[in-house]
């Protein structure tokens, strides 16, 4: 019988993820570390995957979808630059993590997932963790109109390309997406997007493996 970590070891895992992971990958921004620091990883894994909590890697939670790993979102929000009281939405917020990342960082975060056993995880973790988090449900690749225009949107995963929709429920003026874009041809890599005037605007951040979320397929190039 697998022996359940305690509070003091976690404590620990969760002190050497910041500085053995984050730090050392050019995560800087004190919000970021201060939140991942805190925040209980493991509350957003299910029993059997506890011991990954805290591990340098993707975590598979099954259905095609993984938890990010903990660099990877860290550097994601950083490049995001979250402001306080801004409105995010999280696409594909599986278990419910990266949601409560940004909702530690004082944004007005609703997560958006599937109705399964990833969206239960996400209530039960969120209700204990980040109740101020608004947990909602529908297909992911049409996002949640409901709640535009966002300053942030952040897709929990890898999309083969930038979805047109989703842009498109980003604040005109203030708007940024942050993702894993995936071709498929192997390799894959984070992106910043805004909106701009005359189409989107968009800058690679850094390679990141991570697989496509099911339901996403891809479509005509973003016309601003």
């Amino acid at each position: 019988m697998a022996t359940i970590p305690n509070d003091e070891f976690l404590n620990d895992a969760r002190k050497r993820m910041v500085e053995s992971q984050l730090r050392p990958n050019k995560v800087t921004d004190t919000r970021i570390l201060t939140a991942a620091r805190q925040l209980p990883r493991e509350r957003f894994l299910p029993p059997s995957l506890l011991p990954l909590a805290y591990s340098d890697q993707n975590v598979v939670l099954g259905l095609g979808r993984v938890l990010l790993q903990p660099m990877a979102l860290a550097r994601l929000a950083q490049a995001a630059a979250p402001v306080k009281g801004e409105a995010v939405l999280i696409v594909g917020a599986a278990t419910g993590y990266s949601a409560a990342l940004l909702a530690a960082l004082g944004c007005s975060v609703i997560a958006l997932e599937e109705p399964g056993v990833l969206a239960d995880l996400a209530k039960t973790a969120l209700t204990e963790v980040a109740p101020s988090v608004s947990l909602v449900s529908g297909p992911l690749a049409a996002g949640w109109s409901t709640g535009a225009p966002y300053d942030l949107i952040l897709i929990d995963g890898a999309v083969p390309e930038v979805p047109s929709v989703l842009m498109n429920q980003l604040n005109r003026q203030t708007g940024r997406l942050v993702t894993i874009v995936n071709t498929g041809g192997g390799t894959s890599h984070a992106v910043l997007a805004r909106p701009t005037p005359v189409g989107v605007s968009m800058r690679a951040l850094f390679d990141c493996p991570c697989p496509v979320i099911p339901g996403f397929a891809a479509a005509p190039a973003f016309v601003f």
